[in-house]
This record gives C-alpha cells, sequence and structure tokens, in this order.
C-alpha cells in the first residue's frame, strides 16, 4: 500500500498567484468583484450528451503528464503544509504510510530525523514549477527552511488507475458507504454511493468529506434543495439525492471536477433534471450559457474547499442559503477554527462543531438579518 490517505486531490491551477487579492481568488468557486449581487453567474458545463451511460465515460478521460514529487515534510506540519501545497499549484497531496512506519522504526533506533519527518507524494502539472510552489507553501505555515523533495516525470498513464488500490469501499455510517466503481457494494442494501474521482476532490476517505457526509445524512429531511458549493467528485450532491432532497446543485471552478461528478451521477442513476453541475467562469474563459444561481434559493448549503475562499467568500457562500437554513464549512483545521468561526458569526447562528482528528466541519443556521456585503 503506497499511501494511507488522499488529503485533498483536487486541481487548483495556480491559486497562489491570486490567493492575498480579494478580487482574484480561485478556489474551487472563481467569483469577481463585478459579480451581481442578486445572483451568481456561472456556465453551464455538463455534456450535451448528458443521458450518456457510464460505460462510455472511462478512466483514460483522466489520463495526462505530470509530476511525481515525493516532499519529506516534518510530521508536526503534515496537514497545514498539504493544504498549503494545493494552494500553490499541487493537484493532489497524499501521505505515505510505509514511509511513516520505517521512520518510526528508525526513530526507535535513535534517528532524530526520522523521527520527526514524514514523506508527502504529491503530483503537480507538468508546467509547473515544482520548486517555487514548495517553497511559497513552506513560507506560508511558517517553515524556516525548504523541506527536501525528489521530482519525477509520470508517463501518461491514468492516475486514478495507478491508485485504484488505494480506494477501497469506505463505511461512513451504519448503511452508508461510498463504494468505488470497479468494485461490488460489501452490504448492496445500504446507502451506496457508487464513485470515481477522477481528478477531483472527494472519495469520501478523508475526515472532512466524512464530516460533510455525516452533516448532510442529519439535515436531510426529504424534499429540501442542496447546494454543494465545490463539488470535486459530486459525492455530496449526489448524496444529498439519496438522503431525499428534491434537488441538488453541484458548481465548481475545474472542468475535470464537473465532468468527474457528472459521470459519478450517471454511476448512481440520478435523473439529470434533479442534479445541476455547473463550471464557474474562470479568468481565461467566460464560455458557455450563462445561467443564474439566486440567493435564498437553497435549503441546505456546504463548503468543503480551502480555508482562503472559505474566509475570503463566507457572504457569498452564506446568501445561497435560505433565511433559517444550514449552512455547513468544512475543510478546516481545529487550529484555524477560532478565526473561522468569528468569520462566520455576524451570518450564521447556532454555530455547532464535529471533529474527526485534526479536522472540523462547523455548520450553523443563517441569520434572518443577514446583509450580503
Amino acid at each position: 500500500m503506497l499511501a494511507r490517505n488522499f488529503i485533498k486531490h483536487i486541481p487548483c491551477k495556480n491559486l497562489s498567484r491570486h490567493h492575498i487579492l480579494r478580487d482574484r481568488v480561485r478556489p474551487l468557486i472563481f467569483f469577481t468583484s463585478s459579480t451581481p449581487q442578486s445572483s451568481f453567474s456561472i456556465s453551464a458545463s455538463l455534456s450535451t450528451s448528458s443521458s450518456s451511460s457510464s460505460s462510455c465515460f472511462t478512466d483514460e478521460s483522466f489520463a495526462a503528464p505530470y509530476l511525481s514529487v515525493r516532499i519529506h515534510c516534518p510530521k508536526h506540519v503534515v496537514d497545514p503544509f498539504s493544504e498549503a501545497l494545493l494552494c500553490f499549484g499541487a493537484s493532489s497531496v497524499a501521505v505515505d504510510e510505509d514511509i511513516k512506519e520505517e521512520d518510526d522504526k528508525d526513530a526507535a533506533s535513535g534517528s532524530s530525523i526520522a523521527s520527526k519527518e514524514i514523506c508527502i507524494e504529491s503530483i503537480f502539472p507538468v508546467h509547473e514549477e515544482v520548486k517555487m510552489c514548495i517553497s511559497q507553501a513552506a513560507n506560508s505555515i511558517g517553515l524556516k527552511e525548504i523541506p527536501k523533495f525528489k521530482v519525477e516525470m509520470g508517463d501518461e498513464q491514468d492516475w486514478i488507475t495507478k491508485n485504484q488500490d488505494l480506494f477501497q469501499p469506505v463505511e461512513i455510517a451504519e448503511r452508508l458507504w461510498i463504494v468505488p466503481e470497479w468494485t461490488s457494494p460489501p452490504v448492496p442494501e445500504a446507502v451506496n454511493i457508487i464513485l470515481n474521482p477522477g481528478f477531483a476532490f472527494g472519495t469520501g476517505e478523508h475526515p472532512t468529506t466524512k464530516l460533510c457526509l455525516l452533516l448532510l445524512q442529519s439535515l436531510i429531511k426529504g424534499g429540501e434543495a442542496f447546494l454543494d458549493y465545490g463539488t470535486g467528485s459530486g459525492i455530496l450532491a449526489i448524496a444529498s439525492l439519496k438522503f431525499g432532497a428534491a434537488s441538488s446543485v453541484g458548481v465548481d471552478i475545474d472542468p475535470l471536477a464537473i465532468k468527474s461528478a457528472s459521470h459519478n451521477a450517471a454511476l448512481n442513476n440520478i435523473p439529470l433534471e434533479k442534479l445541476e453541475l455547473h463550471l464557474a467562469p474562470s479568468e481565461n474563459s467566460s464560455s458557455g450559457r450563462e445561467m443564474s444561481l439566486q440567493k435564498e434559493q437553497f435549503d441546505v448549503v456546504i463548503a468543503n474547499i480551502l480555508l482562503n475562499p472559505v474566509m475570503e467568500l463566507a457572504d457569498h457562500i452564506v446568501s445561497f442559503a435560505k433565511p433559517g437554513a444550514t449552512t455547513g464549512i468544512s475543510g478546516i483545521l481545529s487550529e484555524q477554527l477560532p478565526n473561522v468561526k468569528e468569520r462566520y458569526s455576524p451570518f450564521l447562528e447556532n454555530i455547532s462543531t464535529a471533529t474527526i482528528g485534526d479536522w472540523v466541519c462547523m455548520s450553523g443556521t443563517k441569520r434572518g438579518e443577514f446583509i450580503d456585503n
């Protein structure tokens, strides 16, 4: 087994180049200062062959050249550093369990360096300046030295197929499973969400996704309208419908995420009239049929994205929820929670949290006097 935990798996596409500038935030959802206050403009990105079956959507769609980068990271900052790598250009990060175990053995024999480091397996686009990205990520979390790293060119093989043995069925809760497309459900009578993540974050393995699924399961009683803000693989949008929501909308900045979510919807026999998937326009492209996502449209809103957009776009995220509706925010480390809670307190009340390890999901109900800034 090469890796124990996919921290996140999303094509962030140079978020680092813009993350300081309010008008140029590039998280999973892209906003500009010209975004209308009354609606959120997005462009539809579903394939015209919307009724196509999963058989015509193969893993080969995700094949691409890539840089495979092994980074030796101080153990005590593995989570924030992994998050930072994604913000500064990495497409995916994974913690190497084998390296960790070897290090622990070395530590027992007296190696102080081994006891303090863990290996992160990371994937970068071939055009990315890896050293600069790692340096920026390290600097952003206060590391004084750039971690040691090794870069290798990956050939044009499917990264997802290469790692299929890492993604096995995941039991989120009793009678709730995330099942890879290439395996059979362990409990056929359970709620099984069939998934092929492609290059999009969201396999159910990461604590942030688990926390969101558990929150969503508790919130959906039947007939709700749900917004998956930064849909990734579409896992939350699909889950909401399986829990009983009347409709679900997923939006993302990355075309591969939309492609992945569309494929996963087909795998789960989700009717197209119940699930809408939209690609947010980016700096380089605004093509596509413009659509409008209305404010105060949804009964439940969940955003499982990176910290920077969580903080920068708080009012936008909450604005799509109806007054009194629940908004969930995840992708937060416990040490970041106080700042996130302070940021959302003007918009949400009855705030509560759930944790798995160092990860937190925060939720609250939208205040009636909410004002979109």
